[in-house]
């Protein structure tokens, strides 16, 4: 069973950083989508960042996608695990305050990347709050 770990996030203030960090487990795919969509209650959950992961070559490449709000913001990168993945989020405004959660799905990213029903894992999330 697939199962992906959230950490990170809390609680800062505008302008601030936050690093999260999510490690997959149980999973044998060679390639895996892997990233982060956000949700405020009320709403829909919005995609943020994701990247394309090769586990077998493990070399931190791979293309990345971000959503335009946080383009110059957010770095998603692979972590020091070659399951994981981390995104730190600069420059933190209010607007970004959500639930986060790890996403990941087999296979490339591609232009769908922002829609949530196409992954097939995902964590429980994590709260990041930005006061103003």
């Amino acid at each position: 069973q697939v199962q992906l770990v959230e950490s990170g996030g809390g609680s800062v203030q505008a302008g601030g950083s936050l690093r999260l960090s999510c490690a997959a487990s149980g999973y044998r795919y060679s390639s895996i989508c892997m990233g982060w969509f956000r949700q405020v209650q009320g709403k829909e959950r919005e995609g943020v960042a994701v990247k394309y992961l090769n586990v077998i070559l493990s070399n931190g490449g791979g293309v990345t996608y971000y959503a335009d709000s946080v383009k110059g913001r957010f770095t998603i990168s692979q972590g020091n695990g070659k399951n994981t993945v981390s995104l730190q989020m600069n420059s933190l405004k209010p607007e970004d305050t959500a639930m986060y959660y790890c996403a990941a799905r087999s296979g490339a990213c591609g232009d769908s990347w922002y829609i949530d029903t196409r992954y097939t894992y995902w964590g429980k999330g994590t709260q990041v709050t930005v006061s103003s």
